[in-house]
């Protein structure tokens, strides 16, 4: 699995990547509001709670103030520890993970034209192939020999 930064988690919870951002956002906390596995509550304390963080503290944290770097960490770190103790959890947040991250393919396609006039075609767009243009030599360029 690709780690999880913090820097990424800072960006979804700022609202970076818009209605997508959100909607992982939103998955993220779901999936940390989840109960531990059998076999991370194996590890509790004396009152039943996980020795571990869920991650639930640290959403809130990071939601609340989404350019603290030390929150953005926190959670970081608490998806790490609680995904190696969780196997399903683990399983689950691989999952969220490979859906959250921006796409080669994401469809946003910016394109620029910049400087004086253009000689020739000029497309727009993404995902070209198999193009061919016929263009022909104009007489007024010089000969190669």
């Amino acid at each position: 699995m690709d780690p999880i930064t913090a820097a990424a988690l800072a960006a979804l919870a700022g609202g970076l990547g818009g209605e997508a951002g959100r909607q992982a956002w939103q998955g993220l906390t779901a999936l940390v509001r989840r109960p531990f596995g059998r076999a991370a509550a194996q590890g509790t304390q004396e009152d039943g709670t996980p020795q571990v963080s869920s991650g639930e503290l640290e959403v809130a944290a990071l939601e609340g103030d989404p350019v603290d770097p030390m929150r953005a960490q926190a959670l970081a770190t608490a998806l790490g520890v609680r995904a190696a103790l969780d196997g399903e959890f683990r399983v689950l947040l691989e999952e969220w993970w490979q859906r959250a991250q921006p796409s080669s393919s994401s469809g946003d396609v910016h394109n620029s034209i910049s400087g004086g006039t253009q000689n020739g075609p000029v497309l727009q767009g993404r995902d070209f192939s198999s193009l061919t243009f016929n263009m022909t030599r104009t007489t007024g360029s010089p000969n190669r020999d």
